[in-house]
Parts: C-alpha cells; structure tokens; sequence
C-alpha cells in the first residue's frame, strides 16, 4: 500500500547481489537513537510537535532484525516462478476464505463497489494475498522493521526513515501504539498491509466511527483497498489480462518493456502476438479481449506448470501492481479474483 506500494514493498531491481552487498556493509547498531541518521527522524517528529524524547526512547527501544535483511533481499516475487508462486496464493482454501469474508461483509463490499467502481472480487483478492483475510498480519513490531531498513538498509534507507516518520504520525491520526503494532518485514499493517505513508494517503473510515483502523476493521480494510485503487486510475468494465498466442520470435521486444503498457494491440500483432478472443476460443474466455486494436497493453512471458505462458494485460494490471511491484503478485491477484468470482456466482451470492 501498499506501496502502497503493497502495499508491502519489494527489493530494487539490482536484486540479490545489491542487496547482499548492502547486507554485509552495514554495522549491526545497539541503539538505533544513536545512529548518524536518527537526528533527521527526531527532528522531523519535533518540527510537527511530537514529543521528542518518547521518540528517542523509542528508538533506544528498537531491535534490528537480520531476518528482515535477509527477507528483503531474497523476496519471493523475484526467486520463483509463476508457476510457484501461484501454487502459494491459488488455494481451495484461500478461495473459501474470500467467499467466507464476502457473505461476512457483503453489504461494505457492495457498498464499497458502489462508492469506487472497483469490483468486490478484486478487493477480497488484494486482502486475501496479503493476509488470508486478516488471519496473517504480520509477526514484526513495525518499529523494529522500519528502524531496521531506515537505518540499516542503505538500498532504500531514506524511503523507509520516511515510514518511521510516518508511524510515529499515524499514533496522533490512527490511534496505533507505535511501540507495539505488528506487522510485515517492510512494515506494511492491518488486513490490506498498507506501509504508513499509504496509510496517510489512502485509507479511509469505512465503519463511520470516525477512526481509520485497518488492522482491526474489516471495514475500512475494504474501504481503504477500493480508495487505493481509485486513486491510482482503475478503469471500472477494462479487463485486465487475456492469454496470448504468439508466432515468431518478435513477442520478446514487447515482453523487454515490462509491464506498464506502451504499445497497442495492434503493434502487439505486428510482432506476432495476437490476443485470445472471447469468442469460443480454445484457449479459454476467463482471460481475453476484445478490445479496439488502439488499446494500450504490455506482454508477460511467464513460467507456469506447462512451460511459457504469453499474456497481454491492460492498465488496470498495472494499476494492480501499483499495490505491489510484481507482475507475479498482479497475476496471482487477478486469478484469485477469477476463481472467488466463480465461487461467489456458483452460490448466488
């Protein structure tokens, strides 16, 4: 949320030799209030009226953590294939969970769909990736997660001294004791794991008690998911992905551009990629397009169970890996929503 990233955040692109370099460089740190670096974070708070010397004590208090160094250098997004990572998200029981949480909290979800125009069934799969629908938030004091990366992590340290800065804030605007909530090893919280700075950005009192609380209210978990996604441009009816046929070798120039799209459907077809149609085509209709041929997209060469998969996916793929920078994560995302989607209609729900 997150970052919002996903909203738990991933390793830069420089991958596991950056990050192992970064790893051995640093100098594990007894007190974090201490640290060159901690003045800025105090200060900071200070200029914003917070008291400074719970901060520092704070600070004092926080314990590094090499599982998290080590987790950040190795995340999953990057070390497995689709077909490996989808055997982690793609469950019967992760599906039961999402129709349990939907007949729970139906009216929200209608309401949230209603309010956002972002559909239920992506919703219940951002919260059913992230924590099974709350059931895994997170065993990290988020303190110590952000104190560990802000000061110890040099690949992203200033990106997560603004986190910490961030939770302190949110104990004055989200009644949250910075001192003990957990969370994930980048310091993402509540049901939608959503990093601090997403969590001033994006979320909302979706319960009307006038208190943003996404680790305790489903609720506003699924308030604040739709926001995130509004707020980042989702297109309400634009399918996000279909399978793909391809002929020749061209198809890999259009995979090298990543998955924001940058090129139509028809220059896709001048490269020899063609969508599949949902007009009784073999390959299947869960995932196809009929789109006009000047529809931006990207291409996904993916590894699943039978070797490559070729997709097209449209913006509202990339909107989803705004949560998460993982083009794995948007999929396993997408087909999640698919297979609850099913669920749901198959129990007229």
């Amino acid at each position: 949320m997150k970052k919002g990233l996903s909203v738990v955040l991933r390793a830069a692109m420089a991958g596991a030799l950056l990050n192992g370099a970064a790893l051995a460089e640093t100098t594990k740190t007894s007190n974090y209030a201490e640290h060159p670096e901690a003045g800025a974070v105090i200060e900071a708070l200070g200029e914003r009226g917070f008291d400074t010397d719970r901060v520092r004590r704070l600070l004092a208090d926080a314990k590094r953590q090499d599982s998290i160094l080590e987790a950040i250098a190795r995340p999953a997004e990057k070390s497995l294939t689709w077909a490996e990572y989808s055997r982690i998200f793609l469950t019967d029981t992760r599906v039961e969970q999402g129709v349990q949480f939907a007949r729970e909290h139906a009216d929200t979800l209608a309401r949230a769909e209603q309010k956002y125009d972002v559909p239920r069934e992506i919703i219940l799969a951002i919260i059913g990736v992230e924590t099974s629908y709350g059931r895994n938030k997170g065993r990290y004091r988020v303190l110590d997660a952000l104190a560990t990366l802000g000061f110890d992590y040099p690949p992203r340290a200033s990106f997560f001294r603004k986190q910490l800065v961030a939770l302190f804030e949110m104990e004055r605007d989200a009644h949250i004791d910075a001192s003990t909530i957990t969370g994930s090893y980048a310091g993402a919280m509540g049901f939608p794991q959503f990093i601090p700075t997403s969590y001033q950005a994006y979320a909302v009192d979706f319960d009307g008690d006038d208190v943003i609380d996404l680790v305790n209210s489903p609720a506003d978990a699924i308030g604040s998911v739709a926001s995130y996604f509004a707020a980042h441009k989702w297109q309400p009816g634009l399918p996000v992905a279909a399978r793909a046929r391809v002929d020749g070798d061209d198809y890999a120039a259009l995979v090298k551009k990543g998955y924001k799209p940058s090129f139509t459907l028809a220059q896709a077809r001048k490269n020899g990629v063609v969508a599949v149609s949902c007009e009784g085509d073999s390959l299947g209709s869960d995932y196809c397009f009929d789109l006009p041929a000047d529809t931006s997209v990207a291409m996904l060469d993916l590894i699943g169970d039978d070797g490559h998969e070729f997709w097209l996916v449209s913006n509202n793929f990339y909107v989803i890996t705004r949560y998460n920078h993982s083009e794995l994560y948007a999929m396993a995302v997408l087909q999640l929503s698919h297979r609850i989607a099913d669920a749901l209609e198959a129990r007229s729900l």
